[in-house]
Formats: structure tokens, sequence, C-alpha cells
């Protein structure tokens, strides 16, 4: 355990951007199509299935990608500011800045979402996509389920408890503003514009993120080449050891899939 918190925090790079705050980021070269993990909310680039996914790449020599959005991990700025476009733009300097060549991007719950966005604005450049409890649209939909009176009390307060257990608190404090930023980038009113290769995992005890989401992403993209994979004892964060073979299984075979294109 000692030597893998070495390994994380020595290994951690940044990209540079004149006019936003620096992204911390941890690359491995290697031969495409690369792999890009995109992590959740609150979360950083740390976690289980990002390591899982960087050995795995390593193994077979292909090159990865795993980051921290702006405000959170190693990376520069305050959470309390950042917003469903910024981390979007984050998204997409890392696509921008750090790759050559066709890639797979992997998003966990938020990640997922933000991946959809990437996929839309880089769509020469993505080349396929794997989404874990994928929370499109999530917590803008939540928040329009509350009573009218407690969105006003949350809006004159100009903040949000967003129930969670994940934390200590039991909750996550959002801004009011950040809801209403993030009504901008909802994806689920219409047909969403990908046609790439989609997987999309879904644990069904998630008590976080519904599994209906996954299936709502499904039916609106355009691709044709979409699958939906359902774990009856999945939870939210699928980080148990068959999740993770899962998970990586999936990566292995669009990676196949990808490379046998002519």
């Amino acid at each position: 355990l000692f030597l893998s918190v070495c390994r994380l925090k020595s290994s951690v790079s940044f990209l540079t951007r004149p006019d936003r705050p620096n992204l911390a980021y941890h690359k491995l070269k290697g031969r495409n199509p690369g792999i890009i993990f995109l992590p959740g909310f609150n979360s950083n680039m740390n976690g289980q299935k990002a390591i899982a996914l960087e050995d795995f790449c390593s193994s077979l020599g292909h090159a990865f990608i795993r980051f921290d959005y702006t405000g959170c991990g190693n990376s520069n700025g305050n959470f309390e500011e950042c917003t469903i476009g910024k981390w979007r733009k984050d998204v997409l300097s890392i696509l921008d800045e750090l790759t050559d060549g066709p890639q797979i991007l992997v998003g966990s719950s938020l990640g997922g979402w933000l991946m959809l966005h990437a996929a839309m604005a880089r769509p020469d450049k993505v080349a396929a996509l794997v989404g874990v409890a994928v929370a499109a649209d999530h917590l803008v939909t939540t928040f329009n389920r509350l009573p009218i009176e407690t969105q006003k009390e949350i809006e004159d307060k100009g903040e949000w408890k967003f129930p969670t257990k994940h934390n200590e608190e039991g909750y996550y404090t959002l801004p009011y503003d950040f809801i209403r930023e993030a009504e901008n980038h909802c994806v689920l009113n219409s047909p969403i514009p990908i046609t790439c290769p989609i997987r999309l995992i879904h644990g069904m005890k998630d008590e976080d993120v519904p599994w209906q989401i996954s299936m709502q992403v499904a039916s609106r993209v355009v691709s044709r080449d979409v699958d939906v994979i359902l774990r009856k004892g999945g939870r939210h964060r699928m980080s148990e050891k068959e999740d993770t073979k899962l998970l990586v299984n999936t990566v292995d075979d669009l990676i196949d899939k990808l490379s046998t294109v002519t």
C-alpha cells in the first residue's frame, strides 16, 4: 500500500493552461487507441477503477491517461467555483493537448455525462465510450423533482445540500448557480449525436444514480453499436472484483474491435 501511494504521488504531471487552472494528470505512453479515465463527482484520478485500467493498459502497451478535474484532487482551482461547463472544458483540454489519434473514454458517474459531451465535441478523436453508472443530467433531474417550495428555499439560500452516502456529512454542498449552469448541458431531452461504439455498465443496486439512466442514454444516442450491461448486485461505485474485471474486459473488447476495423 505504501509503495502504491508513493507511485501515485510521485508520478503526477500538470497540464498548464494560460487561461484556466492547471490540471493534474498521469500519462502512460503507448499505442492507440488510447484510454482516458474520467472520474465521478468530487472524486479523483486515484480511484480503484482508474488504477485497474492503468495497470491493464500498461500490460498491453496501450496509452492511458487519468486526471483530476479543476478543483479536485491535485488540480488547481476552487471546487466551489466549478461547473459542468468548466469540467467539460477540462476533458477537452486533456483530449486536445495530451493525446494523438483515437481514444476510448471511460467515464464513471458524472464522468459518464462529461464523456458524452466530449464525444459530441470531438467526434474525430473519440473512437468509443464506456460508461460506468452514467449520471447524465442526474443532478438537474433530481433537483427538478424536489417540491417547488424546496427548490425556492434552495434558491434563496444559494446552496443545495445534495444527499450522499460517500462522505461523513451525508451531503455535498452545491451552489444553486451550479444547478442552473448544469441545465445548459443536459443531453437526455433530444437525440444525442454520437455515432461511435458505446458500452454502458450499471449496477441495479445503485442507490445514487438509477440504472434506468443508462437505458435512457442508450435510447437517445444515434449510434447503433450500443450495449447496456446491467449487474444485478452492482452498486454505484462498481468496486467489487468482478465489477472491475467486467470493466477491464469491456475496454479490452473495444480495443480489439477498433484495432480490427479496416
